[in-house]
């Protein structure tokens, strides 16, 4: 394991101002916790205490938040929509000065092309089986937050489409994303054209994506197609590679306990220490983040 990397302070250097970036937001469990009245008492204080004005989480569209119901036949609708547990939610933020750093995602099972899912909550990761009704429940969403709330503070918020897309695939054990990264991009402009449709001030980005990982083929296939992309986002945590070790270190979730059905591999692993010490570390970091 490579150490970590050393820095040094001069006490002596001219000052500057401390931007407290880390006031601008925080990240949550899943949204459907966020309906809980500890939930709320807990966010309250970090925003009183710590300086909190936004807050991002994962399954705003999960089923358990009963937005998105099965399809009903009616010509030219897709399906029945519920945005009353986002009200809450949006609405309690509201109330003590905090706003939303909205992850649009994952998708409800209406409107979802397969079964695969993440998570004790169930959070479907493939893409839409129709972009055309994608598109058109993003548009539906965006229209009730600007009815309920407002154009101008709606336009305060930030939208983010889906969450580590890199950290999927169709054939990824732990995926967020059941699909490649051009599948991604799709779902990226579809969703950011439906949102400008509404509002084209609001701001959209992506791709969320975890270890800086696809950035530069973001902002290359929206110059490309002409998506729009206000800003761009990416996650890093202790365990990533500029530390030395981490799981996030190819295009795809790694998953270690795969090495044990390639007995090559496992026979060179288990014929030396160092690296049998490395393979069960990595075992441990990897079933940590599951």
């Amino acid at each position: 394991m490579k150490p970590v990397k050393e820095f040094t302070l001069d006490l002596k250097a001219p000052t500057s101002r401390l931007d407290h970036y880390w006031e601008f937001c925080v990240g949550s469990c899943h949204a459907a916790t966020a309906l809980r009245a500890d939930w709320q008492a807990q966010m309250t204080q970090c925003h009183n205490d710590l300086g909190f004005r936004y807050v991002r989480f994962h399954g705003l569209f999960n089923d358990d938040m009963n937005v998105v119901q099965q399809p009903i036949p009616v010509p030219g609708v897709p399906a029945r929509l519920c945005f009353t547990y986002i009200d809450v939610i949006f609405d309690f933020l509201l109330s003590i000065n905090m706003k939303p750093f909205v992850e649009l995602g994952f998708m409800p099972e209406a409107l979802a092309s397969g079964k695969k899912t993440l998570f004790h909550y169930k959070a479907n990761t493939t893409p839409p089986k129709d972009y055309g009704q994608w598109g058109w429940f993003i548009g539906e969403f965006i229209k009730h937050l600007i009815e309920r709330y407002g154009r101008d503070e709606v336009r305060s918020w930030f939208f983010e489409v889906w969450n580590e897309p890199n950290l999927g695939g169709k054939d990824s054990p732990a995926a967020f994303w059941s699909a490649d990264k051009e599948e991604y991009f799709k779902l990226y402009e579809v969703t950011a054209r439906a949102l400008k449709a509404q509002e084209s001030g609001l701001k959209v980005g992506g791709p969320a994506t975890s270890n800086n990982v696809w950035i530069a083929d973001m902002i290359g296939f929206c110059k490309k197609s002409g998506a729009p992309l206000d800003f761009v986002t990416t996650h890093h945590y202790p365990t990533d590679v500029f530390v030395g070790y981490g799981v996030e270190d190819s295009g795809t979730f790694a998953n270690p306990m795969e090495k044990l059905n390639k007995p090559q591999e496992m026979a060179q692993i288990m014929a030396s220490p160092e690296k049998m010490m490395a393979f069960f570390q990595e075992m441990g970091i990897y079933q940590s983040q599951i």
